[in-house]
């Protein structure tokens, strides 16, 4: 008799990330009775230190960014009731384009075996069922959320096969409604120049190519609330200023793409663990 629960595991990149892809459905699994594991790969340190000072500017101590940020990750993983948090402790690489990307320790600079290899270990200690991570251009573009994806991809394929694999996404039919969210909830965003929008564009992918829809709205405050606890970087997290009830409508579904399935499963479907309960 096989007594190991279900397992979830998402590789994030810093600190608050796991709440905003996939708080609720940590949050959601949690309460179903899954393990959930949470791998976060950098310390965070190229985040707002306190009073909202920047990286590079006079004042910002990356490592004690980093210790404080660990501590709100601690708070955010409470509230999400997340079983296990691991860290890789690799410096937080900053934007592309940064000075920070080529740092000595700065998790881009890092081999993707070694990674991946570190990852691995964590792999066949917790046996995930399902693991969640990035796409191949880690959303956005930021190259922690780029090696994140590496580094999973290729530790999943140093260990047994793992039932169910997703990278995170979004649907551009929400992502077009997101500008002027922002901007009627005050955020200074101006209109996009064409290069701009093409850009944003091309950002999450089209409705009908995402897999798999998870309703997380009874978990809305939960992530809410796990959002808010990473409070130093406040100013960079636009999703607070809507408030818990709009937050809740608007993010209370999470999306993603299956990139490796051994259940056959039908897509699309609307729950991460579809042919493993």
């Amino acid at each position: 008799m096989n007594d190991r629960p279900l397992t979830l595991m998402a590789v994030h990149a810093h600190p608050d990330d796991e709440a905003t892809g996939t708080g609720g459905v940590l949050a959601r699994y949690a309460a179903e009775g899954m393990r959930t594991v949470l791998v976060t790969c950098t310390d965070g340190g190229c985040g707002d230190g306190p009073g909202g000072v920047k990286p590079g500017d006079p004042g910002h101590d990356p490592a004690a960014v980093a210790l404080m940020r660990r501590r709100e990750l601690e708070a955010s993983c409470d509230i999400l009731k997340i079983s296990h948090l691991e860290m890789l402790d690799y410096a937080d690489s900053g934007m592309m384009g940064w000075p920070t990307n080529d740092a000595l320790g700065s998790f881009w600079q890092a081999p993707v075996e070694e990674g991946a290899a570190r990852l691995a270990e964590l792999f066949r200690r917790y046996r995930p069922d399902v693991v969640v991570t990035y796409d191949e251009n880690g959303f956005y573009g930021h190259p922690d959320h780029i090696q994140a994806n590496r580094i999973t991809m290729a530790a999943l394929a140093m260990t047994a096969p793992t039932p169910k694999v997703y990278w995170t996404t979004a649907p551009r039919s929400m992502m077009q409604r997101f500008g002027e969210t922002m901007r009627e909830f005050g955020a200074d965003v101006p209109e996009p120049d064409p290069a701009q929008a093409a850009a944003m564009a091309e950002i999450g992918l089209p409705d009908e190519e995402i897999t798999t829809w998870v309703d997380t709205t009874a978990f809305g405050g939960q992530k809410f609330d796990a959002l808010a606890a990473h409070a130093s970087q406040g100013e960079n997290i636009f999703f607070l200023k809507m408030g818990q009830q709009r937050f809740t409508e608007l993010m209370g579904v999470e999306t993603f793409v299956r990139v490796q399935d051994t259940t056959g499963a039908a897509v699309p479907e609307n729950d991460l663990f579809a042919g493993l309960r």
